[in-house]
């Protein structure tokens, strides 16, 4: 597999993350249809193991938010901004402090996000609650996925 096409896996997987932030857009296939289009392309062990993993790590998230309460964001006054800091704080966090780092840099980019808007640090707090019970535990669920599965295509792509 070339340079240009590990390059275009790489988008679809980062364009899948963002769609996880997007209502409506099914950004969790996205990241699982670019993994696949790798393995197809690239026809390792390794590639094999790391689709089956993405396979797994999808339908356990997908089982997760089932239990999860139906997301309500939008009603609890979760803007495109606050998913965006909410994205860019578990990005963030997934490679500053490795893998687990996406939940709290999730959390803190939303807190960060209303902090700004609101000024105040309990009205940040209590924004954050809100958001969280609101669906953001299924969102955060999802998109942990999601950075698994990257982290494992990267892993591979670059190592393997």
């Amino acid at each position: 597999m070339g340079v240009w096409e590990l390059l275009l896996v790489g988008v679809v997987i980062l364009l899948g993350l963002a769609g996880v932030l997007v209502p409506g857009v099914p950004g969790s296939w996205l990241v699982w249809a670019a993994v696949l289009w790798w393995a197809l392309s690239d026809p390792r062990a390794l590639s094999w193991a790391v689709l089956v993993s993405a396979t797994v790590v999808l339908l356990l998230a997908q089982a997760i938010r089932w239990v999860l309460p139906p997301r309500r964001l939008r009603a609890s006054g979760a803007t495109s901004r606050m998913a965006a800091y909410a994205g860019t704080g578990a990005l963030l966090g997934f490679f500053l402090l490795p893998v687990i780092g996406a939940v709290p840099g999730f959390i803190g980019g939303i807190y960060l996000s209303e902090r700004l808007r609101l000024g105040g640090h309990g009205q940040a707090r209590s924004a954050v609650r809100t958001a969280m019970r609101s669906g953001g535990w299924s969102v955060l669920t999802e998109l942990f996925a999601c950075l698994l599965i990257m982290g494992a295509w990267l892993a591979a792509a670059i190592w393997g």
